[in-house]
């Protein structure tokens, strides 16, 4: 095993049909690429596997309090700040655009900082929220301040459970290695 080798190698086809039929819900309906590869290696615990699958069903759900762009700046930020590179290419990839986030600003979520010309005055506290999250596990009544002036409780919920779980999703990403890249269609 190398460095860059995977540490829990992806399942791959043929699938058994429970793990087909979950590995299949994961996707966007009617995809025409295989499951992801961090689906295909959190497959490899099934129950694991759902309850992350409901989680991130809420997450990326139509029915959140936050915005798509939002949401994106949140997990683009949060994976870039963890260096998983991974997860930060899935959703720059598949849904940055979606999001109307600019090729200046997808860059700057790894390469810029809160001050960057890139963002307007709310991209910045969100990038400010990921930051102070990411260094110091918290929040300051100051940031806060200004958030709450934003954002609605409710909104403000998202916002902190989105850093969170991306954050989770980094550390498997990471931990466990998993390959570069994206599936092949079926």
């Amino acid at each position: 095993m190398t460095e860059s080798d995977p540490r829990l190698p992806p399942l791959e086809p043929p699938y058994a049909p429970d793990i087909a039929a979950a590995l299949q819900a994961m996707m966007p309906k009617n995809s025409p690429v295989e499951p992801l590869r961090l689906f295909r290696t959190l497959a490899v615990h099934p129950e694991l596997a759902a309850a992350m699958h409901a989680l991130g069903r809420f997450v990326l759900g139509r029915e959140t309090a936050i915005g798509v762009r939002e949401r994106e700046l949140v997990i683009d930020r949060v994976c870039a700040r963890c260096g998983c590179q991974y997860e930060w290419g899935v959703h720059a990839s598949f849904f940055a655009a979606r999001a109307g986030l600019s090729e200046a600003q997808i860059a700057a979520t790894v390469h810029g900082d809160a001050e960057d010309a890139a963002w307007s005055e709310d991209d910045a506290l969100i990038i400010r929220l990921v930051d102070e999250l990411h260094d110091e596990a918290a929040l300051s009544d100051s940031l806060w301040a200004e958030l709450a002036r934003r954002w609605s409780p409710p909104q403000l919920l998202e916002l902190l459970l989105i850093a969170g779980w991306y954050h989770a999703i980094a550390y498997i990403a990471n931990g466990l290695r998993v390959e570069l890249g994206f599936p092949q269609k079926n």
